[in-house]
């Protein structure tokens, strides 16, 4: 629940239609979510490796400190406090809170109900990771209910062919390569989030076990999920009416069961969101606490409460700063940007494991290991860089902005270590 939970947030019910904006064709479009599902799990093996080597509180900040060097590691969890994580939280809460007003009539701001949300989520996290764990495991049952109506009621109520003339719809040229490219970006995103599960892995009875099976269970479950819904998607509004739309799922539940569908859908669709922001607070305040425990944050974020065990300052220090985001009401770009941070430090990652191989870090008889090694891990990197690419020529500026942003990280690394120097 937590690795599905992780990935299936707003996006499924909206990406369709950016895939289809893209490419044009229903096999492009199944195609490309195939290939973004493929390098997912590829991805899911090289996590359950790294994860069963080194299952410590932390997750991908354990794997790039201890493959590289502690400089690389607190320059990814500074992006993961600056850019990637809080700010899209951010971004995610307001999403929620204009579905929530949408659905109540409730008449406060979007800041405001996005500002309650998430210190709701951050009051119950700080009760624990069960008790965070419950809440979420219900939220994700909850979106799987509402994605399954969408599914079932799509292709009930879809008359349409998946056929629609050639495959491609177009020549093999440079340009459909391209636009395969572009396609990948908005794929990415959807499928990102699976790895926030491994930052938990310090409090499971047993990580080298749940953790790698969670990860392949999980990123497989949600593969079928996203497949079954741009086939509903397809078969009710077909490639033209797909790409012609910025609400696919609201176009395909008013077709199947009128304006009372539309209602149903948005209704699911702020579950969603309200299970991607409880996934978050949840898993990500263990990086902070991890790079606390390095002497390279305050040394309060690094604290766990004596009763819920717990990094309840970690929890409030992103908890308050996804608030502050939400009610500036500037942040929501970071989302076009945070692509080119996320798969720099994915690639980065998944490169590790070449080193913990050599330095057989980790017990070998314990640990779980990934299918294919070298060839997929190969693959999966390479993956990485051309979505890397593709993000920064789709938003040249964007993806300047977040790599300055993350150039900052050095200065400030530099003052923490000189810190930690003068304070032992």
């Amino acid at each position: 629940m937590l690795v599905m939970g992780g990935i299936v947030g707003a996006g499924i019910f909206a990406n369709p239609s950016e895939v289809a904006h893209r490419v044009h064709t229903p096999f492009l479009i199944l195609g490309v979510w195939v290939l973004g599902g493929f390098i997912a799990m590829c991805g899911a093996f090289i996590w359950a490796e790294l994860a069963t080597r080194l299952p410590g509180t932390g997750g991908q900040y354990l794997y790039l400190r201890e493959a590289y060097h502690p400089a690389i590691a607190f320059i990814y969890g500074w992006g993961l406090l600056l850019v990637t994580q809080t700010g899209g939280m951010a971004a995610v809460a307001v999403i929620f809170a204009s579905y929530f007003r949408g659905l109540t009539g409730l008449a406060w701001s979007d800041s405001a109900l996005a500002a309650i949300v998430l210190l709701s989520l951050t009051a119950i996290n700080c009760m624990g990771a069960r008790v965070g764990s419950n809440v979420q495991s219900v939220l994700m049952l909850l979106k799987i209910v509402a994605i399954a109506a969408l599914v079932v009621l799509g292709l009930a109520f879809g008359g349409g062919s998946l056929k629609s003339g050639p495959l491609l719809g177009e020549p093999v040229s440079f340009g459909l390569l391209k636009s395969i490219g572009g396609a990948m970006v908005p794929i990415a995103f959807a499928y990102g989030g699976w790895q926030t599960a491994s930052f938990v892995a310090g409090e499971m009875r047993d990580a080298r076990r749940d953790l790698s099976r969670g990860l392949l269970m999980g990123v497989a479950g949600v593969i079928a999920l996203y497949l079954a819904v741009n086939v509903a998607c397809l078969r009710v509004l077909g490639p033209v009416g797909l790409d012609a739309t910025a609400t696919p799922a609201s176009n395909v539940m008013r077709i199947a069961l009128g304006e009372r569908g539309a209602l149903w859908i948005a209704a699911g669709i702020a579950i969603s969101t309200l299970g991607i922001l409880s996934q978050s607070m949840l898993t990500t305040p263990r990086v902070y606490y991890a790079m606390a425990r390095d002497g390279l944050f305050f040394k309060s974020v690094g604290k766990l409460s004596p009763g819920s065990r717990a990094p309840v300052v970690a929890i409030l220090l992103q908890g308050f700063a996804a608030i502050i985001i939400a009610c500036s009401g500037t942040y929501g770009e970071i989302l076009n940007f945070e692509i080119t941070v996320d798969f720099i430090f994915f690639g980065m990652t998944a490169a590790a494991l070449f080193v913990f191989r050599r330095r057989q870090i980790g017990s070998e008889a314990a640990v779980y290991r990934a299918p294919g090694h070298p060839v997929t891990t190969i693959m999966f990197v390479l993956s990485c860089t051309g979505i890397v690419g593709s993000a920064i020529v789709s938003a040249p500026r964007n993806s300047a902005i977040a790599l300055c942003i993350m150039l900052t990280a050095f200065p400030a690394y530099y003052c923490w270590s000189r810190f930690k120097r003068t304070d032992s």
